[in-house]
């Protein structure tokens, strides 16, 4: 049976095995009896199938992809650029047109609309067919890298704001009694940023407010829930309201704003006292800290209540005052930081790990410390692949002679 009979069937199915797939879309017998036989004459490594119609070209390509399709641009569903529009829209394929030599400003309007390539009807070589296919695939792959590299870039850049809403730089004065070390690490699945967050401000009256918190689950949604409730705090902190009441109004923000009903968020929320040295600390579902004296490290577990979202309307958050003597200060983090597994048996570092790990570190100074604590985690983490999860952390401390 000739395969002009059979729409289905493959040009040149004699040919040896190839490596490249071209689709013809050709309405035309004899013009794709002489594509076929330049295939055959030289145009090496092209299996050859033929589609009399874009309508019939559009319905096989939903089943199989080609590497590069063979274009007329005068068929009878279809005609010119119309043409190559529709089957850019069903098609990632690289593209060549078909023109005719009257037609050489619709091929370059062609190229211009998305084509790689024409070529004239009738001035066709074997060779020059063989080199169209092959630099139309390349210029395709490379038009895909490009397209790949620039959401890669816009993806960063995106990250990158959310970064600067996550994790802003504290506002604290030169001359302020407390000083902050603000870390952030991120787990090893998490390209984009999760809804870690922290913030820490000065008030006139030389108050240090600080805030860390963890939106549920991770990417865009979380991240932007986190920003959320960073501005909030900040925007309620300078407004002058603290306490309980801060909180209940960042579960509103965070009922407002989450994607889900069932994200929530924990965090704790403190105020550092330089005339008495201490901290008013209100905890929702975070994790204890670590508190440092001149004895060394130890874990605090303030009072709390529920992540926010958990009992929207119905929670209640005690305030606790800690003392946090001269020589003093508090380390707050997410639970990133001691939930992530440190052996092969998939056990955890936990609190009580974690407290070991922080009496260990000899450090110099409090961000040798901080970083030195980081660093100690992902290596134990190391051995089932890294952090689980994103990792903030605040240090806290009176600097020296206030």
């Amino acid at each position: 049976m000739s395969v002009l009979s059979d729409s289905r069937s493959s040009i040149g199915d004699q040919v040896a095995p190839a490596r490249t797939d071209v689709l013809l879309i050709e309405d035309d017998p004899a013009d794709a009896l002489l594509v076929e036989a330049m295939v055959e004459d030289g145009a090496a490594g092209i299996r050859l199938h033929w589609a009399r119609s874009l309508g019939e070209a559009i319905d096989r390509l939903r089943e199989q992809s080609p590497d590069c399709v063979l274009l007329d641009l005068n068929l009878p569903d279809a005609d010119g650029l119309e043409a190559l529009a529709r089957l850019r829209t069903a098609s990632d394929a690289a593209i060549v047109v078909l023109t005719g030599v009257d037609e050489r400003l619709i091929g370059a309007a062609a190229m211009a609309a998305g084509a790689q390539d024409y070529l004239l009807k009738g001035h066709v070589e074997p060779d020059l067919l063989g080199r169209a296919v092959r630099y139309a695939i390349q210029r395709k792959q490379f038009e895909r890298t490009s397209a790949a590299l620039q959401a890669s870039q816009l993806r960063a850049q995106e990250n990158a704001r959310l970064e600067r809403g996550l994790l802003p730089t504290p506002l604290l004065r030169a001359d302020s009694a407390v000083a902050v070390v603000p870390r952030y690490r991120p787990g090893r699945a998490h390209a984009l940023l999760g809804g870690d967050f922290y913030d820490v401000l000065e008030d006139a009256d030389g108050l240090v407010h600080a805030v860390i918190g963890d939106v549920s689950g991770h990417g865009p949604d979380a991240a932007a829930a986190g920003v959320a409730l960073r501005l909030a705090w900040r925007t309620l902190t300078l407004s002058g309201i603290t306490g309980a009441r801060q909180l209940e109004l960042m579960e509103e923000v965070l009922l407002a704003e989450r994607s889900d009903r069932r994200t929530f968020a924990t965090a704790t929320t403190l105020t550092l006292h330089p005339a008495d040295h201490t901290a008013r600390v209100l905890r929702a579902g975070h994790p204890g800290a670590l508190s440092r004296s001149a004895t060394g490290w130890d874990w605090v577990e303030i009072p709390g209540g529920p992540a926010l979202g958990f009992l929207p309307g119905r929670a209640n958050w005690p305030e606790t005052t800690v003392d946090l003597p001269v020589d003093g200060g508090l380390a707050l983090f997410t639970d990133g930081l001691f939930e992530g597994c440190v052996d092969a048996r998939r056990n955890r570092l936990g609190e009580q790990g974690l407290l070991d790990l922080a009496r260990t570190i000899r450090a110099a100074g409090p961000e040798t410390f901080v970083d030195e604590l980081i660093d100690r985690v992902e290596a134990l983490a190391a051995v089932s692949g890294g952090l689980d999860d994103d990792v903030a952390l605040l240090y806290l401390y009176w600097k020296a002679g206030r």
